[in-house]
């Protein structure tokens, strides 16, 4: 996303959705499930995509669109590639801006934070809305005007450089100084759109406690390079930590939200929760959508969802994990919401299918001679049968390799033979909206 953002806008040009982390691809972002703050407004990121060339199972190369294999196009998008392979992509662009104008709002819990979302969401000038909640009395919604022209007297404000803060640090230093009334910033538009990149949200914070190293700005300075998403998810899953993450993105109707945020943090504690408000889309389609209103066409196609991203330590017992995995997705499906498929998955293949028009996905299957490929189920269940005997055939190097804190360094060593290359500071997108261009 940061190449492609790098060139649209030495045309003074953006996507209207662009994913948070700079190493997410548009290929992945079509195949995948991808919505970020602007999603309120345009949708999950395929919505935004013209058309798709796409290698089907029996090596034919199609071009599929709005016109052409319509049906393909929409079905394939969040299908995770089981109907082919994506190798070229036409997409949307918008005008850019110079900066985005940020304005943080406290609220007290997820009561005024569904209220604030739904005036935020009806407000046809905004061009992002997200949120964070520290607790369950204390959160930010974010909203996001882009403009050329900052306002007079509202301060500027980077989150790129090694000295710059983490911006959901940030976000919660701004609520606490002040917690009754909204405050403003400005923010240059390609730092506003990676402004998680540093840190990856506050998955980061967890490599300190690992490692029991103080976390502080002075560490996030020294250890910069590290903690960018592109380094930090690579050593995150070299390590075998990501088997003791949870790591669930979920999307509910706002009527159920609030009750889902009260049983995570009985049954989780974790904290910040990620707050972001998304369009569905219509028809039948792979990507998540309200259970609650499923009889009903019209109302599921238009009620806005929530997404709330669940990161952060899990229980170190693999066998209480899994159970808290499984009652995650029972609880989630009883208040009518879905999961993202790029996390662990854990349903059984009925109650999997339950949840999306199975008949539809299959015919498709058979229309584009996909049946030989595996389907989104097979493609993202976790078979514990199967992780139990992978674990027992371990050797002995691979048991010692992930234990504390040898698994941690070998993730550190791997992420960096992985780097095959440094985005660096002074690249085009973090120039764009410097006058100056320092």
């Amino acid at each position: 996303m940061d190449r492609l953002v790098e060139a649209t806008l030495q045309h003074g040009l953006i996507p209207p959705v662009v994913m948070e982390f700079p190493g997410i691809t548009v290929g992945g972002g079509y195949s995948g499930t991808s919505g970020e703050s602007s999603s309120f407004k345009h949708g999950f990121f395929d919505r935004t995509i013209n058309w798709v060339e796409v290698v089907l199972a029996d090596g034919e190369v199609v071009r599929v669109s709005e016109s052409e294999k319509e049906d393909l196009f929409r079905g394939a998008a969040g299908a995770v590639g089981t109907f082919g392979v994506t190798t070229l992509v036409e997409i949307q662009l918008r005008e850019a801006k110079k900066y985005v104008e940020a304005e943080y709002i406290p609220v007290d819990g997820m009561k005024q934070a569904i209220e604030v979302l739904n005036e935020a969401t009806e407000n046809e000038s905004l061009d992002y809305v997200d949120g964070i909640m520290f607790s369950k009395t204390k959160g930010a919604i974010v909203v996001g005007r882009m403009t050329d022209t900052p306002t007079e007297g509202v301060n500027m404000q980077r989150f790129s450089g090694a000295w710059d803060p983490w911006y959901y640090l940030h976000v919660e230093d701004k609520i606490t100084l002040s917690p009754r009334a909204s405050t403003k910033e400005t923010i240059p538009l390609a730092e506003y759109l990676f402004r998680y990149d540093r840190g990856g949200f506050w998955v980061g914070a967890s490599a300190f406690k690992y490692f029991s190293f103080p976390f502080n700005k002075f560490t996030r300075w020294w250890l910069d390079d590290f903690l960018h998403t592109r380094m930090m998810y690579t050593a995150l899953h070299a390590s075998g930590e990501s088997k003791k993450y949870i790591v669930q993105d979920l999307a509910l109707p706002y009527s159920t939200a609030e009750k889902f945020v009260d049983y995570t943090a009985e049954e989780f504690g974790i904290w910040p929760l990620w707050l972001c408000p998304l369009k569905p889309s219509p028809g039948n389609s792979m990507h998540p959508h309200s259970l609650l209103s499923v009889s009903k066409q019209e109302s599921k196609d238009q009620e806005l969802l929530l997404n709330i991203g669940l990161w952060g330590d899990g229980p170190r017992s693999k066998s209480e994990a899994l159970v808290k995995n499984k009652d995650l997705e029972t609880k989630l499906r009883e208040l009518g919401g879905m999961k993202w498929l790029y996390a662990h998955t854990y349903y059984n293949e009925a109650d999997f299918w339950s949840q999306f028009d199975r008949e539809w996905y299959e015919e498709l299957r058979k229309k584009y001679k996909a049946t030989g490929l595996m389907s989104v189920w097979e493609k993202v269940y976790v078979d514990v049968n199967a992780e139990k005997e992978r674990e027992a055939r371990k050797g002995a190097w691979e048991r010692v390799r992930q234990m504390w804190p040898i698994g941690g360094f070998y993730g550190i060593k791997k992420a960096i033979e992985s780097k095959s290359y440094v985005v660096s500071r002074a690249s085009k997108w973090k120039e764009f909206g410097r006058e100056d261009g320092k």
